[in-house]
């Protein structure tokens, strides 16, 4: 006969499940709070770029898409496309 331990076999395949259950409910939490801020980094940096286009076709601001302006746009969103406008505004070369 083989010892199986305090739980015995059906004990310890019982705890395995409920680990790996945990376990995977702790990923869904993890991964559901990170898909929602990185959802909202994509959409605000889309916006961005986004309202410079708009800005620029309206207006005719002369705002390029380069590095240095596509660059604040991707990484800040809105809040860089602010700025650009702004600093476009005072006549600062971009």
């Amino acid at each position: 006969m083989i010892a199986t331990g305090f739980l015995g076999t059906l004990g310890g395949e019982i705890i395995v499940v409920v680990a790996i259950v945990v376990l995977l409910w702790i990923i869904y939490k993890i991964g559901k709070s990170l898909l929602k801020i990185i959802l909202g980094i994509v959409i605000n940096s889309v916006l961005g770029i986004g309202s410079i286009y708009l800005v620029d076709l309206i207006f005719n601001m002369g705002i390029p898409f380069q590095a240095a302006t596509l660059i604040p746009l991707a990484l800040f969103g809105l809040p860089a496309a602010g700025t650009l406008i702004i600093l476009k505004f005072f006549a600062v070369t971009l």
